[in-house]
This record gives structure tokens, sequence and C-alpha cells, in this order.
């Protein structure tokens, strides 16, 4: 399946088919240098693979971890473009999950004043949101994506297959995301969860993730207004990520909490089964304090005000501008 993304910074497919890394030359353009930029967490053949199509390959493992996505890993990446002699013509490849693919966009936005991108995402998280819409960061003094720039790639090659080698942790922490645009704008999706087999629908999941994610970028690619709803039950999920106590949890896992309390009471009732369906969990212990002070520096802050994404009902949602004190009244029970 081809799904076409088309913004005014540029136009790519999104390849979504099983076996399609066995043939990512036919999508590709790798007839030139090709960084391919890999995670320890990622099977090694996965960059192998890619690098076997390719003429004239690099490849860079780099630890796995959010930890990763740093300005120091930003500047090797940089550096082994000069020293492989990269130039405009040549292209970078990130095969992983989230963090390799925001840290090598990053790079290949702002190396020669950007070079070519390909996202091969190897994670659930990463094949249903990240790996498309543009937005490509590193993380900086403690603060998750507050560096980067928008810079779509040129194609998304998404095979399922790869999922096959995650544990179930990582599956559910990448569901988080899905569950999360099912919440704000498909009822149907949703009620996979509530009602059916979430591994033997992962394809229909990600392919219904994928189309919400690509309508709400298209519509709105730089978050001027509708793309603001793929932040819902992140302001508090940013929070926890920066908290350094809590680097134990993932993303997704602390999405899943962060949307709790964005949700009216008869949506978290329904909500909090599908989560438990996941493994995830819905509360979390922490210094309240040091959450809130994380909250303050969040993108969407303005003065004393902060606007948030809420769901009164499945497969729909309101954007609410609130104190950032009632923001925190919303979060008793949840931390």
């Amino acid at each position: 399946m081809i799904i076409p993304v088309k913004t005014s910074t540029g136009s790519y497919d999104i390849v979504l088919e099983r076996g399609a890394l066995s043939r990512v030359e036919q999508h590709l353009n790798l007839n030139r240098k090709a960084l391919i930029v890999t995670d320890s967490g990622v099977p090694k053949q996965y960059a192998e693979i890619v690098a076997e199509k390719c003429t004239s390959p690099f490849v860079v493992t780099i630890p796995e971890g959010e930890s990763s996505k740093c300005f120091d890993n930003y500047k090797m990446l940089l550096s082994k473009l000069v020293e492989y002699g990269f130039t405009r013509t040549d292209c970078v490849v990130a095969v992983g999950g989230g963090v390799v693919g925001d840290l090598s966009g990053f790079v290949a936005s702002s190396f020669m004043r950007g070079i070519d991108f390909y996202n091969i995402p190897t994670t659930v998280l990463s094949q249903v949101d990240s790996s498309i819409g543009g937005k490509v960061a590193i993380d900086f003094e403690g603060y998750k994506n507050i560096v980067g720039a928008f810079y779509p790639p040129k194609c998304v090659i998404i095979d399922p297959d790869t999922l096959k080698t995650l544990p179930e942790r990582q599956i559910s922490n990448g569901l988080a995301e899905a569950v999360k645009m099912s919440l704000t704008s498909d009822a149907e999706l949703f009620e996979i969860f509530e009602n059916d087999d979430i591994l033997a629908n992962i394809d229909k999941i990600i392919e219904k993730s994928l189309l919400i994610k690509r309508y709400v970028v298209e519509q709105d690619e730089k978050e001027s207004g509708l793309r603001k709803i793929l932040n819902f039950g992140h302001t508090l999920a940013h929070a926890i990520e920066s908290e350094n106590d809590m680097q134990n949890l993932y993303h997704g896992e602390c999405v899943a909490i962060g949307m709790i309390p964005m949700c009216d009471s008869t949506v978290r009732e329904r909500l909090i089964p599908v989560l438990n369906k996941l493994n995830l969990i819905t509360a979390v212990e922490c210094e309240k304090e040091k959450i809130f002070e994380a909250m303050r520096h969040d993108k969407k802050m303005s003065g004393e005000a902060i606007t948030v994404i809420f769901v009164p009902e499945v497969g729909s949602f309101q954007m609410k501008t609130m104190n950032f004190n009632e923001l925190v009244d919303l979060l008793k029970g949840v931390i």
C-alpha cells in the first residue's frame, strides 16, 4: 500500500507493506552515498539489508535510548558526513525508532542546508506516529525536542514484519500513540482496541493511525491549528520524560498517563480498561513540583495559560485554553 502525503514543504510516499524492507531499493534512490543511522537496540540485519542495497553505504550505530537524541550525537553524525565526503546529492537513512528518526532527520535538515532523508521506522511507535509529519529534533538542556525543524522525509518505508523482534512492552509503548489518535479522531479504531485481538489487527491499526496523521499534517503542517491534536496527553507526558527519575518509562507509557486527565469521566471509564489491556500503567509516583516546573517549559505555554486537547467523547476533541493552576488540578489522582 502506498499512502501519499502532500505538504507545502514537500510531498512523499509512505510505503506500508510486509516485506518492504527487503525491497527497499524499489522505493529509495540508494545509488549514492548513504549514511545509515541505527541504534544498538535495533537488530543489526535491518541496517545491513539497507546497506546491501546501497552503492556507497556508511553505517553508524548509536546507543539505544532517548539520551542518544542529543547535541553530541548530532555533532558526531555531522562530522561523519564531512569525514566521508558527503555532498548535497547524497542522503541520510534512519533505520530504527523515533530517536533514530528524529536525530537523523535533524542532521539531514541542517547538513549543507538540507540533503535527502529517508525514514525506515522499525518500532510501533515510530511506524504509527513519529516517522511522518516532518518534525525532526534533538533534546537539549533536559528538555525534549526543544531544538529542531520541520523537514519532511523523501520517503517512509513501513514494514510490519520488523515488529516481530520487538518486546511486548515496546509494542504496547507504540500502541499508546495509536490509542491517542483514536480518541481524538476515530471511534472505530478505538473500538478495535476495546473489543478485538490487538496484535491480530496490528496492520489495520497502523494503517488507520497513518491515515489520521496524514490528514492532520496535510491540513496543518506546522502546528498552527489542527495539528495540536497530536499533542493530546503530551503536556504531562513530556514533563514526566524530562524528569530524570522517570527515565525508566517509555514515551508511549508517559502518553498513556498523560491522556487520562485530559478526558471526560465517561471516556476515562473506557480508556483505562484499554490501557490495562495493553499493560500500560495509569498512574505514576513522582516529585510533583519538578513535573510542574517541566510543564511550564512546554511549547504550548503562553504566560500563565496553556492550550490543551480535551476529549469529551471518543472520536472527538476540544481545544481548551486554561490557567496553569487549572491544569494542575486536573492531574490529581494521576501523579
